[in-house]
């Protein structure tokens, strides 16, 4: 039969576990090259062979989304396989149709298909979309699980921004290899307070490769997703939070809704700050959509290290980046931490953003009187840097998760937002995981 010719639509993650899982080994494929989006400076680079495998000589070339039409007609591509997170149904759909109208089968590929199977217990902490809290989710389950004296593994969903062949499989106990590895800002954001707690993070490319790893160290694995994906590894609990703050978005956001289709456990997150009209909302929804789920509710608590130094000061905030560029939020847990110390001002940054902050700015309109923090490269660091010494703030508020002033080096006091997951009433989310984990016996270090 011929080879049919396939294009992966991805964002430097989904993508290549696709590929890795159902294509790269599959002789009745060719896939002639990845589009890439969301992430800047992921285009007009390569899938090494390395990863590609011997089949691949050369590698799969990245190149941008917009040049999807010209490339199914120029290299004759039989099927589009779209595989990136956290966009309208009607963004997959229009990318559809540009594939079927340029005359290729246009697919979505599911969790049967390319979710590994691990021999230890797999608890997944997943969303509806970006920015609901499940770093801070995880966390709290991650000390739940040591406390029972459990070996934990923390998988996190890929952040492949730098040389991706040495990328393959990383592992992160200290802040030193962070640094060895120079993970980009973005990266620090989802890996910093896992290692400051003492847990042990793995990501990368090869997520089978990552897997055998795993199983020769720890007893358990704790997903930690990214966006509002679905999870690599088969979960044998699948926790989803749905966010009270953009009440309908888990209907309208894809894979957000299988996600929330697929949960053993709904929590509803920041009950704590959001309406009771709107947690009500998303609960009904919840339980629409995923009739045999659990449904639990969480706070997010926030602190700040030194609210002196907020108080009544002319202050500039800096969010968490996905959150509230592509996740569509006006504002994070910067913002309210502002609020709540009585900050006196805070500054409007767009008037003296600089550079790639500037044109973040003006390309996601819908944020409010916040700064994205932005650090693919060393590039976006500067103009971060410079935004913050023309702003001229008192002081600046990092509700970015890593520690901002570990990266910038600037005049300005950095005070930095903490934001932790706790349960608001029953049933308690602990109680939840530790009767799951009754069923499981804890395995030993080096079984596979």
């Amino acid at each position: 039969m011929p080879v049919r010719r396939i294009v992966i639509m991805g964002a430097a993650g989904r993508d290549f576990h696709n590929f890795n899982v159902v294509f790269r080994d599959d002789p009745s494929t060719r896939v002639v090259a990845f589009t890439a989006a969301q992430i800047p400076g992921i285009a007009e680079r390569c899938y090494p062979e390395e990863l590609a495998g011997p089949r691949y000589p050369g590698g799969i070339p990245i190149v941008p989304e917009q040049q999807l039409p010209n490339l199914i007609e120029r290299e004759r591509i039989n099927q589009v396989v779209f595989a990136y997170s956290d966009v309208t149904h009607l963004h997959v759909m229009h990318q559809a149709s540009i594939a079927l109208a340029a005359g290729a089968d246009f697919a979505l590929l599911g969790p049967n298909s390319t979710m590994l199977k691990s021999i230890l217990p797999v608890i997944a902490v997943c969303a509806v979309r970006t920015g609901v809290g499940k770093s801070q989710t995880t966390r709290y389950l991650s000390r739940l699980l040591k406390q029972q004296g459990r070996t934990v593994a923390v998988v996190r969903h890929p952040m492949p921004y730098g040389n991706l062949a040495s990328q393959r499989l990383q592992r992160f106990e200290t802040l030193a290899d962070l640094d060895r590895a120079e993970c980009t800002l973005e990266e620090r954001e989802e890996y910093e307070r896992h290692i400051e707690i003492g847990n042990m993070v793995y990501a990368g490319v090869d997520y089978a490769q990552i897997l055998k790893q795993v199983e020769l160290e720890c007893d358990t694995i704790l997903w930690d997703g990214g966006n509002n994906d679905f999870p690599f590894y088969r979960p044998d609990i699948t926790i989803v939070l749905v966010d009270p703050m953009r009440v309908g978005h888990e209907t309208t956001y894809h894979p957000g809704e299988a996600v929330l289709r697929m949960a053993d456990v709904v929590v509803v997150a920041k009950a704590n700050a959001a309406s009771n009209e709107n947690v009500v909302a998303v609960t009904e929804s919840a339980k629409r959509l995923a009739p045999r789920a659990t449904i639990a509710r969480g706070a997010s608590r926030i602190t700040l290290d030194d609210p002196a130094k907020v108080r009544n000061k002319r202050v500039l905030v800096i969010e968490d980046g996905p959150t509230v560029t592509h996740g569509g939020m006006p504002n994070g847990a910067g913002l309210v931490a502002a609020r709540e110390a009585g900050a006196g001002e805070v500054v409007d940054p767009r008037p003296v953003a600089i550079g790639r902050i500037a044109e973040v700015l003006a390309q996601y309109e819908h944020i409010g009187n916040v700064v994205p923090a932005m650090g693919y490269s060393e590039r976006e660091l500067i103009d971060l840097r410079a935004t913050i010494e023309a702003a001229q703030p008192d002081a600046v508020i990092a509700g970015t998760p890593c520690d901002l002033a570990r990266l910038i080096d600037t005049r300005i006091p950095i005070v930095s937002v903490h934001y932790e997951y706790d349960d608001v009433d029953e049933p308690r989310l602990a109680d939840i995981v530790t009767r799951f984990l009754q069923n499981f016996s804890p395995m030993s270090r080096g079984s596979s």
